[in-house]
């Protein structure tokens, strides 16, 4: 069976994720496959939007697919990740920019690359089950598929907040973060995106909507403004550890398991990309200049070893909270020059 079913359903161009037992994680394949039914379908008078859910009821798409990246990078081949990487950014700004609806249906985990192929579209769907994270920090890499400038236009400090944790969100969460628009619960799935397909109509959407469960995030969001507004890592850290609420330890308790170098990177990826003129194309350049430098200079290999590949959960960091270098963090995000992001396919 594939791992993804693309077809053109009534006035709808349909994209379905068939890789359950894998929590529909995004394949290097896959990503490619979607930017070439976008392509198609872009010009197309026939396709009026597009929709795009996953087979099973635990993930939409729980993230990338990362075995390969590891053996290749543990085998010194640091062309297949920067090439993975380039294209799922190439599909993530085709995305965001795409002029058609692009209508997404997030149940379960949306995490990782799943916020990439979900959560730049002008219509994302949540429902009872919806868990949305970027837990990057957590093997090493940072936030990325341009989730980015979706914690860097988050309200207040959520971003710094959900970024260096990896907090999971949920439906009222998640809409108030900016990583999804609507609530409906998932037994109106079916005819909505059936009514989408027969019509091509989006207002449907809204005339399902309804208003979610109260989230966390906004009871909790005055303290993690207070928090979290520091300009550095080292500037959060001591205003968690000067603080003794509930939310502060939970938070201290996540960052201790993160790479350090990836928490200070996501931290200040966030706040460059504040610039009101910062886009999805800024995100990703940003984003590449970690990604491209992954294998070799970050924690990347060893948190995928310590988290997925041995599940000791005892990853061995380059650095420590306390004497992380602020010049290991600029190294990390320098320019490219030659080798930055591009909308080039490589041959």
């Amino acid at each position: 069976m594939s791992d993804i079913d693309i077809r053109i359903q009534g006035h709808a161009g349909r994209i379905t994720l068939t890789r359950p037992k894998a929590l529909n994680a995004l394949t290097h394949q896959m990503s490619l496959e979607i930017e070439e039914a976008l392509d198609a379908w872009r010009d197309d008078p026939a396709v009026a939007l597009v929709v795009i859910d996953a087979a099973g009821d635990k993930a939409f798409c729980a993230g990338g697919d990362i075995q390969k990246l590891y053996d290749t990078g543990r085998a010194g081949d640091l062309d297949y990740g920067r090439g993975f990487w380039r294209d799922e950014y190439r599909l993530n700004a085709k995305i965001a920019e795409y002029p058609k609806p692009y209508i997404t249906f997030l149940n379960g985990f949306t995490m990782g690359g799943g916020v990439g192929i979900g959560c730049h579209g002008s219509h994302r769907i949540v429902d009872e089950t919806s868990q949305i994270a970027m837990p990057e920090c957590s093997i090493g890499l940072v936030p990325d598929v341009g989730g980015s400038l979706l914690l860097a236009r988050a309200p207040g400090h959520l971003g710094e907040y959900l970024g260096i944790t990896g907090a999971r969100m949920g439906p009222a969460d998640a809409i108030l973060a900016g990583f999804a628009d609507s609530y409906i619960p998932s037994h109106r799935w079916p005819d909505l995106i059936a009514t989408l397909c027969d019509t091509g109509d989006i207002s449907a959407i809204a005339l399902a909507s309804e208003t979610p469960p109260q989230g966390a995030l906004s009871k909790a969001h005055p303290l993690i403004d207070a928090i979290f507004a520091g300009g550095s890592l080292h500037d959060i850290l001591q205003a968690l550890q000067h603080d003794d609420s509930p939310l502060a330890r939970d938070a201290l308790q996540k960052i201790a398991r993160n790479s350090p170098l990836s928490m200070a990177c996501t931290v200040e990826m966030i706040h460059r990309l504040r610039d009101p003129a910062a886009d999805i194309r800024r995100a990703l350049d940003l984003e590449y200049r970690f990604t491209y430098r992954a294998m070799e200079h970050s924690d990347f290999l060893e948190g995928i070893r310590a988290r997925i590949i041995d599940k000791d959960n005892a990853p061995n960091w380059r650095h420590d909270l306390d004497t992380l270098p602020a010049s290991d963090v600029s190294r990390m995000l320098m320019p490219l020059d030659a080798a930055q992001l591009t909308d080039h396919k490589e041959g």
